[in-house]
């Protein structure tokens, strides 16, 4: 049974939010790879970017993948970060064991901490 992925995206105090819904894998991370560019061409000097994966119930190193791209991408563009809310212990195990939370990544449990964090660091 292949599950869909639904993504979203919206701002909050000019910083963009991706939510996704579903699972990320070989057959959905497109869906993800197209926000991410439609992102940085929104937001071409954006220092934050927020993904909200509190509705997805599997990642895979695929989508996992993507992810760390966004966040390369981030960081060449603006030294910026990519904050991760909402995440399941699995999913957070996930980004913990691979290694990335050390780079330009953020783990936070809800957006309200993620935003207090982020103005309180660019303030």
């Amino acid at each position: 049974m292949v599950l869909d992925l639904n993504v979203s995206m919206r701002e909050k105090n000019n910083i963009p939010i991706i939510d996704l819904e579903g699972e990320i894998d070989v057959y959905t991370y497109p869906k993800l790879s197209d926000a991410l560019k439609i992102i940085f061409e929104k937001y071409p000097s954006t220092k934050d970017l927020i993904i909200n994966l509190g509705n997805v119930r599997y990642i895979d190193s695929t989508g996992l993948g993507v992810i760390a791209n966004g966040a390369s991408q981030i960081s060449k563009i603006s030294n910026g970060y990519v904050t991760i809310i909402n995440a399941t212990p699995q999913i957070r195990k996930i980004f913990d064991v691979s290694g990335l939370i050390s780079t330009n990544f953020n783990l936070y449990d809800n957006e309200d901490t993620a935003l207090n964090q982020i103005n309180s660091k660019n303030s």
